[in-house]
């Protein structure tokens, strides 16, 4: 398999992952969002060990140590996904699933908007106006929640955040997920060992499946984060926004399937307009992406074909 398309399927996979994510924590709602939290980074770490010991990349992760910039890059990285995990959990907990797959269903317009503040990349027309109206449709959300819908934005904001900094690093997805939740993991286990003090702590303390997993939660967290991190290596970035929109689909339809969460009119028209801005996004992305390879192709018959005046010098040596 080549590497684009093991970088595709990677990225699909991981979509799935997440998009039945709040299944699982949806069954840890004993634990608070933050102990669940706290959980996750210390059993990925654990997880990720395991796995760099079974491949024998210690030594890679020495390397990358020695690198402040990449180390500095990581640390933002893991700040951004630990928001993001935060605020997930405190949305499934608090019964706001269909809010939640909002912000994945706004991530890949905020991922264009990231590309021109922070790459200064030139938008296309039909982007502008992907981006114009989506931002209408956070207005009339904004209406119908009577605030602006903060936790859609939030994990909007820290998701493509992530996936930006993972891009610009091209990191070995084992280490520097390994890495990540490194920076993340001595603070979450003082979390956990204050709560265990206080006798707050629900680990080993509910039931050995509540106990099984929280401990899980690590696996789960890692899998598709290590997916992701090598689709982010394989694949464009506009590639990785349409993925995305398997999350935020299989989301929406647990929020209100699964969980009966109420979806009004209002809202469900700025869900619509969200949808409207990302078929422009998605249809602007495939035309661009088949000028471009119309183009290379234009450029390869250039180059392979021999020109006019080297094919008669050529016919005309022997003689």
């Amino acid at each position: 398999m080549d590497p684009l398309r093991r970088g595709y399927l990677s990225a699909l996979c991981a979509n799935f992952l997440w998009g039945v994510f709040p299944l699982y924590f949806h069954a840890l709602r004993l634990a608070g969002a933050v102990e669940v939290l706290a959980h996750r980074v210390v059993w990925s770490f654990a997880c990720m060990a395991v796995l760099l010991t079974a491949l024998r990349r210690w030594r890679e992760v020495g390397a990358l140590l020695r690198n402040w910039r990449l180390v500095a890059g990581l640390s933002a990285a893991a700040v951004f996904i630990a928001v993001n995990w935060g605020v997930y959990i405190f949305a499934v907990n608090t019964d706001r699933v269909v809010e939640a797959s909002l912000g994945y269903f706004i991530n890949p317009l905020f991922v264009i908007l990231l590309g021109v503040l922070v790459l200064r990349e030139r938008l296309r027309p039909a982007q502008w106006v992907a981006l114009g109206v989506g931002t209408g449709a956070v207005l009339i959300l904004s209406f119908d929640y009577g605030q602006l819908p903060w936790i859609a934005l939030t994990l909007a904001a820290t998701f493509g955040c992530y996936g930006l900094v993972k891009k610009r690093l091209g990191l070995p997805a084992a280490e520097g997920l390994f890495l990540e939740s490194g920076v993340l993991t001595l603070p979450a286990l003082g979390y956990l060992a204050w709560l265990t003090a206080h006798h707050q702590s629900t680990f080993g303390t509910v039931s050995t499946a509540h106990s099984l997993m929280l401990a899980g939660s690590g696996l789960l967290t890692a899998t598709p984060l290590l997916l992701f991190a090598v689709a982010a290596n394989r694949v464009p970035l506009s590639g990785l926004g349409i993925l995305q929109y398997l999350t935020p689909t299989l989301q929406l339809l647990l929020g209100v399937v699964v969980f009966s969460e109420p979806l009004p009119p209002v809202r469900l028209v700025g869900f619509a307009i969200v949808w409207c801005a990302l078929a422009i996004f998605t249809w602007d992305a495939f035309r661009a992406a088949r000028r471009s390879r119309v183009e290379r192709g234009a450029e390869d018959v250039e180059v392979t074909e021999p020109s006019p005046q080297r094919d008669t010098a050529t016919a005309a040596g022997p003689a």
